[in-house]
């Protein structure tokens, strides 16, 4: 299994990286076709990918954390609450500013606070996933004493379960926390397909991705990935797709911007909206007669590239706030901790 250090493993940063990709490349198409008003060619695409996108982001997400689960509440809070809270709540700021003058022009002083208030309670536009995991944390350090088998059919039953209270909060905890959990729970069973799989041959890797990835189409177009169960073993095998797909970019050193991605992919997700916010509005006031699939892919690569361009220019400032926790926002004064999504 190639490893760079001791603390990354390729295929997972690979991994991570397809998916922050798939991630920004929905959010991107999906707005440029609200703006625009029509379906673009990649829509196919963006619906194939939806039964295994955020899944495997969970997954993946919950890899790590057996080592880390008995450490002691204030360090682990810290660490896994604190850490994700700060990101959170300075982004969602910054989101909020981007869009506050509208919602006070239309609501007034008090619909303005309350908007910004209740991003608090409310998980805050795109960044939703990053409040789901300090949830997921303190939910499965809390249950830690529980039966593993207990709680993964708990899971599964509410995934499997028409959860749809409008609560984002509610309902993509039960959408998403089996996935997580399964992570947590299945960990060296994920990094033993892993090391299988890094065994396989090329060629009998890209047949079986070939197979799933096929077989996902079939069922999407169908309709059937919306079935109660359905949905799930979707998820749980296209996530185990996602960590092939790591395995064979990393066993052959390929698309390495991909890797760099899911290292810094928090830094993607926590900046996207920006760049994907202006790049669009810029490209359909300017270009309108450009095919909207094109646009989306433009706008995908800004969404992409401009967080990792401006992490860069701030990482020696004190803007690195933005992407590093700084001292003051722990629980105890320690070595700063270098930013990471899991």
């Amino acid at each position: 299994m190639s490893v760079r250090t001791a603390s990354r493993v390729d295929w997972v940063d690979y991994a991570k990286g397809i998916c922050i990709i798939l991630v920004v490349m929905m959010h991107s198409t999906l707005g440029v076709e609200k703006a625009a008003g029509d379906v673009s060619w990649l829509s196919p695409f963006i619906a194939w990918a939806r039964p295994f996108r955020m899944p495997d982001f969970f997954l993946i997400s919950g890899l790590f954390l057996a080592s880390r689960i008995d450490r002691p509440w204030r360090s682990y809070l810290d660490s896994k609450v604190m850490h994700f809270a700060y990101f959170y709540v300075l982004w969602m700021t910054i989101q909020y500013l981007t869009k506050g003058y509208g919602i006070y022009q239309a609501e007034g002083v008090s619909g303005a606070l309350g908007a910004y208030l209740l991003g608090f309670v409310q998980p805050y536009g795109t960044l939703w996933f990053i409040y789901m995991l300090a949830v997921f944390f303190v939910v499965v350090k809390a249950l830690r004493n529980i039966s593993p088998v207990l709680v993964i059919a708990a899971a599964a039953v509410l995934e499997m379960a028409p959860v749809h209270t409008g609560w984002l909060l509610v309902d993509e905890f039960a959408s998403r926390f089996v996935y997580f959990y399964a992570g947590y729970w299945l960990a060296a069973r994920v990094f033993a397909y892993a090391e299988g799989a890094s065994r396989k041959s090329a060629l009998a890797l890209l047949a079986g991705l070939f197979i799933w990835g096929y077989s996902n189409a079939v069922f999407v177009h169908a309709g059937w990935s919306e079935w109660p169960g359905v949905g799930l073993a979707m998820g749980a095998v296209g996530a185990l797709a996602v960590v092939t797909m790591g395995v064979v970019l990393a066993k052959f050193r390929l698309a390495e911007p991909v890797r760099y991605c899911g290292e810094n992919s928090i830094v993607i997700y926590l900046a996207f909206f920006l760049f994907m916010a202006a790049s669009r509005s810029l490209l359909l006031k300017f270009s309108p007669s450009l095919d909207l699939g094109v646009v989306s892919l433009v706008v995908t690569f800004v969404a992409v590239v401009g967080p990792v361009l401006l992490f860069w220019s701030v990482r020696q400032t004190r803007l690195t706030l933005l992407f590093r926790r700084p001292q003051w926002a722990r629980l105890w004064q320690q070595p700063v901790m270098k930013l990471r999504m899991i």
